[in-house]
């Protein structure tokens, strides 16, 4: 279906020289309009957990059982955990293990936003500013698997974004613009942590609300005086970088938890080792021009 609606948008925008023709103003001036499309959000290969077990806040540490034993030998996926234990184990190494484990990759979706900007054509060049608010539907997590067994999600996605970016195009005709657009986005990060384990307790803490970049190209045909249409690639990054996890003791927490093992911290921190939130728009645009 997402392939059938951009590829229709193409269509459009392929069609509308003819109607162009009667465009007799240039792209200078204030516009109004719309932007929608679908955002797809890679997986982040070889992402895992990382563990601050001394609270020092540097993290790489190795969180080990009272024996000494990696309590994450299971290891790790780049997307939510499906089950307790960990994608790609062999019988040999968990005979128990169900034909459920795994994790399911980071999700796709849909994108909505409104735009406001101005242009300003001098010859065939054109330079402006354009503003955008909305919303994606993308979620990006990362799990990871102790010995236990139990699971460990830390999830985030995306609640809203804004963006202010600068466009600077080149129109052969005045009707048809080819342009780059640049500039910062501030976004809303929504975070959640999720585990099977019950022995411990969890805490979490970080802001929410992430500045960012924005960047791509894309092409826009006026249609008449007064409406235009278009295609654009945007590249979105924010970072992510002060989202934290505390496991502590939940009050019956055995001493030998290997959480709260090390001497004198009480707990372990865990940050996500891929701190950039970052994905691509395909989006079909449209304007109405003052």
């Amino acid at each position: 279906m997402k392939i059938n609606l951009l590829a229709g948008a193409a269509a459009l925008l392929v069609a509308a020289p003819a109607a162009a023709q009667e465009t007799t103003t240039t792209f200078s001036g204030i516009y109004v309009g719309a932007a929608g499309g679908y955002d797809v959000q890679g997986n982040d290969r070889g992402s895992t957990i990382l563990f601050d077990r001394n609270l020092d806040g540097r993290f790489g540490d190795a969180v080990t059982t009272a024996a000494g034993a990696n309590a994450f030998s299971p290891g790790f996926c780049n997307g939510r955990a499906t089950s307790v234990n960990a994608p790609g184990r062999t019988a040999a190494a968990a005979p128990a293990q169900p034909a459920g484990a795994g994790c399911r990759n980071d999700k796709d979706g849909w994108a909505y936003y409104g735009r406001i900007g101005l242009d300003q054509q001098m010859g065939q060049f054109v330079v402006g500013v354009v503003g955008e608010f909305g919303k994606s539907e993308i979620n990006d997590s990362v799990s990871a698997f102790s010995t236990t067994p139990a699971n460990y999600v830390m999830y985030r996605d995306l609640q809203w974004e804004a963006g202010i970016r600068a466009r600077a195009g080149y129109t052969p005709n005045n009707s048809t613009l080819f342009y780059g657009t640049f500039g910062p986005g501030y976004a809303r990060i929504d975070r959640e942590f999720l585990t099977t384990n019950t022995a411990n307790g969890f805490a979490q803490r970080g802001k929410r609300n992430q500045f960012g970049i924005q960047g791509g190209g894309g092409v826009e045909q006026r249609i008449g005086d007064h409406f235009s249409i278009g295609l654009e690639y945007l590249f979105h990054q924010y970072d992510d970088e002060d989202y934290r996890v505390r496991a502590g003791s939940n009050g019956t927490t055995p001493a030998n938890n290997p959480f709260i093992l090390a001497p004198g911290t009480g707990g372990t921190d865990f940050a996500r080792s891929d701190q950039n939130f970052r994905w691509h728009s395909i989006r079909a645009t449209a304007a109405f021009r003052f």
